[in-house]
């Protein structure tokens, strides 16, 4: 049996989202699903490093609605974000902490519910696509996922990409490991100015 990911929880809030801004994404969402000729519950296909299937349920769309999310790169990035938030809960042990600042090279922080801020803590960049092909939408992970590597911080995090025709999200984890080599230059680069 499917597992439901209904866009309306959004509105309920998370540690870094208020009700208010996931009403936002839940609006926005659910315009670009009915846009693209889905039902109010349409089959979500998870891909990448986890596979599952959810019913995405999206709110009922009003002519108000669809006049306040016209402008289609923001509706799809806004309902990306609120579809991956809502992922995130189900298929790691994360919440959404708190959004990014510009410049951090992803859009959320993630920590344990209830858990000290940062506690636990990981990355998630997210990407919208309103309608693409599968080459297409891994390519978008790859150049997420090139985008998060150039963050400093040596934390895991997350990269996934939501495309709305299907509707798909494809999940691909980042770690830091490959990236040892330079931490520890920088580190020993560090410490050799201090003792010189």
């Amino acid at each position: 049996m499917k597992r439901l990911l209904d866009l309306a929880r959004l509105a309920v809030g998370m540690p870094g989202i208020t009700s208010a801004v996931g009403s936002v994404m839940a609006e926005a969402g659910s315009v670009c699903l009915e846009g693209e000729g889905h039902a109010e519950a349409a089959p979500l296909q998870v891909d990448g490093d986890f596979h599952a299937e959810f019913v995405l349920q999206r709110l009922e769309v009003s002519e108000q609605m669809r006049r306040a999310h016209q402008f289609e790169t923001t509706a799809t990035e806004r309902g990306a974000c609120g579809v991956a938030a809502l992922l995130i809960g189900e298929l790691t042990p994360y919440t959404i902490l708190e959004e990014a600042k510009k410049g951090s090279y992803f859009d959320y922080w993630l920590g344990l519910p209830g858990g000290f801020l940062f506690q636990g803590a990981a990355r998630l960049e997210v990407s919208g696509i309103r309608r693409a092909d599968e080459s297409t939408v891994r390519d978008r992970c790859k150049v997420k996922s090139e985008q998060i590597d150039r963050s400093p911080e040596p934390i895991p995090g997350f990269v996934v990409v939501v495309e709305f025709s299907r509707p798909l999200a494809s999940w691909e984890p980042w770690s830091w490991q490959h990236r040892i080599p330079e931490i520890l230059a920088a580190y020993l680069g560090k410490m050799d100015h201090l003792l010189a």
